[in-house]
């Protein structure tokens, strides 16, 4: 997919959103959903999406949005770095196939990172559901607290 172009409606965070597909929520307010990648790069690898705006990338969206996407990526960084104590955090936002970009709705990456172990490649292994599971109430729990 180019950079430019219509958004799908059928896309699997489009399917999240309206409840159609499962996932390992953390977060959700009006305007933002957050929730564990099921194919993470690390344990904790977290996806955090604007639920109202159908926007393909950055490009798309308008700022006040933006504005409150960014809030809780900020929010869920600090809790995921105070829950999983990783030597360093990598956000990361993609536009378009040619930069990495597969699933064209508006998303931020939230990748915990440890010295020593290089990333692994996204959706290259699915993460264990009972894992998931656990860390998913843990880290509930810390957003609570």
């Amino acid at each position: 997919m180019s950079l430019h172009g219509t958004y799908d409606p059928q896309n699997i965070f489009a399917l999240i959103i309206r409840g159609e597909a499962p996932c390992y929520k953390l977060y959700e307010d009006d305007e933002v959903l957050a929730f564990l990648d099921l194919f993470p790069q690390a344990p904790g690898h977290t996806l955090v999406i604007p639920k109202r705006v159908q926007a393909r990338n950055i490009l798309d969206v308008d700022a006040e949005s933006l504005g409150k996407l960014m809030a809780v990526v900020q929010r869920l960084t600090r809790v995921l770095v105070d829950e999983l104590q990783p030597d360093g955090v990598q956000v990361a936002q993609f536009n378009g196939a040619p930069a990495g970009q597969t699933v064209f709705h508006l998303h931020m990456h939230i990748v915990p990172r440890y010295a020593g172990q290089g990333l692994g490649i996204h959706a290259a292994h699915k993460a264990d559901p009972a894992e998931l599971a656990q860390l998913q109430a843990r880290l509930i729990q810390r957003l609570q607290g």
